[in-house]
């Protein structure tokens, strides 16, 4: 029977739903308002509709490898959408094993469109470049594309999502209501984070927005070598959902799932090495780095938490037309930014590789840092010949950790449950950590040339003992 405070159901077939078609989940579907509805109802298409969510289909879902692999050119948009799906399939799969850690959760239907509307909106605070942004311009306001998401989430998507009162599945139970506060505290990702008031039905579900396979993860690395063209090992989707479940200890994936979650983690470092940070990829964010903040102090020199109207306008497609613009402006530092501009839009990579290598943890406590490209920089610089230490030359450091960090950045571990024992507890996943590669940093060097690569390379060897690795072809 239909809750009184829900819409009329429609009796025609596929009324209140559509579909949109994608290449990585074939169908993706949605929430729509009944053709003969007699009330204003919210929905989801309402909110992919919305202002916020559709200025994501102008920020590209890869910064910089969009210039390295030409098809990538897909948008946080279309992301966004993949994530809501998964996360669709995680909260029907898991909520019989909801009800029985926590009785008090509510609905199948409200925690399906919680966990949609949640995977929906996770990136809704990005910027132009993204994660970039937030490395090269937010955290000088210290702030993050979360803390921006939250307050869209709270101020601009609330009553949207206050509306909605059925996933795709079916409608509400009488008097639930999504709560903006409630998704907002979920999207963020932080160490330390109070999620003491939170009910025990939304701390259990976190790790599916935020854990070490998400509903974020799985579609970004499907989608990400999809749309690259990249050759990568098999991502078992259904197989790593079915086998999550929840217990009383928190989520959890059962041990025979635990291959599966091994080719996912595979197949996710394998994109990162040759994707993500890509040596053309770093290469550019290099130069980019050298004029970003310049850049930014005439395109939107603000804190955006107090120019949201503004930020609305501000993607990728504003601000490389504008920086377009000022290779013939009358102002200096616009023409000198807009040359510096032209060289990364006419993909005339500044910085050439000079040296690579891979620098391995060797015993440290786990999460204990390197020294820092600065440092390594220096050591260099003692260690070329004296009529080469005043060559330019960059030092990059990109992170690869293939394992996952048992415990998640809000500090929820993930349990394994063991049938040969019947026990949940962590040390399975540890021992399977263990075959996994160590925590790894991309080491490069980069020069405007190859000149002096056999120096850098001599160089770099000596203050990292060990001998020159084969240099790696450029793109």
């Amino acid at each position: 029977m239909t809750p009184p405070d829900s819409p009329r159901q429609s009796n025609a077939p596929y009324d209140g739903s559509a579909l949109i078609a994608d290449p990585i989940h074939k169908y993706v579907s949605f929430t729509v308002p009944y053709a003969q509805s007699d009330q204003h109802e919210g929905t989801e298409k309402d909110l992919i509709d919305s202002p916020w969510v559709q200025r994501l289909r102008y920020i590209y879902q890869l910064q910089s490898a969009r210039w390295v692999y030409p098809s990538a050119e897909h948008t946080r948009f279309v992301h966004s959408l993949g994530t809501m799906h998964v996360a669709g399939k995680f909260a029907r799969h898991l909520y019989p094993f909801l009800k029985k850690v926590a009785p008090d959760a509510p609905s199948e239907h409200y925690v399906e469109s919680f966990l949609r509307v949640t995977a929906l909106a996770h990136d809704i605070g990005h910027g132009p470049f993204c994660h970039f942004f937030d490395d090269n311009f937010l955290h000088s306001f210290n702030a993050s594309h979360e803390r921006l998401g939250q307050i869209i989430i709270r101020d601009h998507l609330g009553p949207i999502i206050r509306k909605i009162r059925r996933s795709p599945s079916g409608s509400f139970e009488k008097g639930e209501e999504l709560d903006p506060d409630q998704i907002a505290h979920v999207i963020l990702k932080e160490k330390g984070k109070d999620n003491s008031r939170l009910p025990r039905w939304l701390n259990v579900l976190q790790p599916v927005i935020g854990g070490s396979y998400t509903a974020d993860n799985l579609d970004y690395v499907l989608r990400d070598s999809y749309m690259c063209g990249v050759a990568v090992g098999p991502v078992d989707l259904t197989r790593l959902i079915h086998y999550t479940i929840l217990t009383d200890k928190g989520f959890t994936i059962h041990k025979t799932g635990l291959p599966a979650l091994q080719m996912f983690l595979n197949t996710r470092m394998y994109l990162y090495s040759n994707v993500y940070f890509h040596r053309t990829t770093r290469a550019i964010d290099i130069h980019l780095r050298d004029i970003f903040g310049d850049t930014m102090k005439l395109i939107f020199p603000h804190d955006p938490r107090k120019k949201m109207d503004d930020y609305l306008t501000l993607t990728d497609w504003s601000l490389l037309e504008q920086a377009r613009s000022w290779r013939k402006s009358r102002q200096s530092e616009e023409r000198r930014l807009g040359e510096e501009w032209a060289r990364i839009l006419d993909r005339n990579v500044k910085w050439k590789m000079a040296y690579s290598t891979v620098l391995k943890e060797k015993g440290q406590e786990r999460g204990m840092d390197f020294p820092s490209d600065e440092h390594f920089a220096r050591q260099i610089r003692k260690e070329l010949p004296a009529p080469l230490q005043k060559i330019e030359f960059r030092v990059d450091m990109a992170p690869l950790d293939p394992r996952p960090d048992p415990k998640d950045r809000r500090g929820n571990p993930l349990y394994v449950y063991d049938p040969g024992t019947k026990q949940v507890s962590v040390e399975p996943l540890e021992e399977f950590l263990d075959l996994l590669p160590t925590r790894l940093v991309q080491f490069r060097i980069y020069s405007h040339d190859h000149e002096h690569d056999a120096a850098l390379s001599r160089a770099a060897a000596t203050v990292l003992n060990k001998t020159p690795s084969s240099l790696e072809s450029n793109y």
